[in-house]
């Protein structure tokens, strides 16, 4: 549809040309008999002629209109419409200044120097607007939040104060997001990044059983989320093409919204620490929410293998705290009693270190 209505453009436009120009043109000839020379010739001529002239442009402007139209599609409302803003202040600027030009005799600052001046103060507009539209959106937000401040409306200054909540994909997959929504701990809007999606539309189309699984369970958590929860679910239909990295692009993000991170990947924790992003990581809320165990206290464990040391043995809690048991590599398979000796607690999870009991008695 859009091929057929670009080339019908340039049959009018062909016609057109035509209709002013093709008989004097033809009128030039002394010998050009007198029906080449009626306008409405001219306009089959033209059209014939710009048509046949520009069939081989048809398929790059076709193929251009289109990356323009997917490049707006992707790009995040907020981009546009402050561009846009932007542009048409450009725009009413340069007519504003070229109302004097008219004035001057002189063709070329009458008509050239308008058109380069239209050019360029629209281009300046756009890329103003669209270059500083974050100064912008904070701009309006401190003059809304000034208007609720004057009329002492303390919950709206609290709504206000809520970031969003930008889920990647591990915490997705992992599931436990949707059981944190549901008991209302998370405020806020929850952001999924089509990128994001697309990952997971990946992972669930892989050929591997394992990844496919964990790509299928991370859609069921979306749907799930978006259909049974009351949180509010917003899908960020925005991409950054320069960046190839799905967590550079989440970290990018992040910056943009002043949204804060949800993730259970611990190298892109380290990431948004360095880069001064806040992050919500579910292992450390999972971590922080598990029993409390000091050193002194006893423990009943059933060790299963052997550590990494030697005569260390490896046991674990009900909720899969893993215990490392010093020499307890002898007591593997067996179900022993045993004394907390220290506890390391990291992001990666919660690792206690114990000894048995009954040695401590020989000792």
């Amino acid at each position: 549809m859009l091929k057929r209505t670009i080339q019908l453009f340039i049959v009018i436009a062909g016609g057109t040309v035509g209709y002013l120009y093709m008989p004097d043109l033809l009128g030039l000839w002394e010998s050009t008999p007198g029906l080449l020379l009626s306008p409405y010739t001219g306009i089959f001529i033209g059209a014939i002629i710009l048509f046949l002239s520009t069939f081989w442009l048809v398929d790059y402007i076709v193929n251009f209109l289109r990356w323009v139209e997917e490049t707006l599609v992707k790009a995040p409302v907020a981009d546009l419409m402050f561009g846009s803003i932007g542009l048409i202040i450009g725009l009413l600027v340069a007519f504003l200044v070229n109302i004097p030009l008219q004035d001057i005799q002189i063709q070329l600052v009458s008509q050239v120097i308008p058109i380069f001046l239209t050019v360029i103060l629209g281009y300046l507009g756009f890329q103003v607007g669209f270059k500083r539209r974050n100064e912008f959106v904070n701009l309006l937000s401190a003059s809304r939040k000034d208007k609720r401040k004057s009329a002492d409306d303390e919950d709206a200054d609290t709504l206000l104060s809520i970031r969003p909540k930008i889920l990647d994909t591990s915490v997705i997959i992992d599931g436990r997001i949707a059981d944190i929504c549901q008991t209302k701990f998370l405020e806020g809007t929850v952001v999924i990044p089509q990128f994001v999606l697309e990952e997971l539309q990946h992972i669930a189309d892989s050929s591997d059983v394992l990844k496919r699984n964990r790509g299928r369970r991370g859609l069921d958590v979306l749907n799930r989320m978006q259909k049974e929860l009351s949180i509010q679910v917003q899908i960020f239909e925005g991409d950054f093409e320069e960046i190839s990295e799905v967590d550079s692009k989440l970290v990018k993000l992040a910056k943009r919204l002043d949204g804060i991170l949800v993730t259970n990947d611990f190298n892109l924790n380290k990431v948004c620490e360095f880069q001064s992003v806040e992050v919500l990581n579910i292992n450390d809320l999972a971590n922080a929410v598990k029993p409390v165990v000091l050193p002194g206290e006893e423990l009943t464990v059933h060790v299963i293998k052997d550590g990494k040391e030697e005569k260390q043995g490896v046991a674990y809690l009900d909720d899969g705290t893993m215990i490392v048991v010093e020499e307890g590599k002898n007591y593997i398979g067996k179900t022993i009693e045993v004394l907390v000796t220290s506890v390391l607690q990291t992001s990666a999870g919660r690792m206690i270190f114990a000894k048995p009991k009954l040695l401590e008695k020989a000792l």
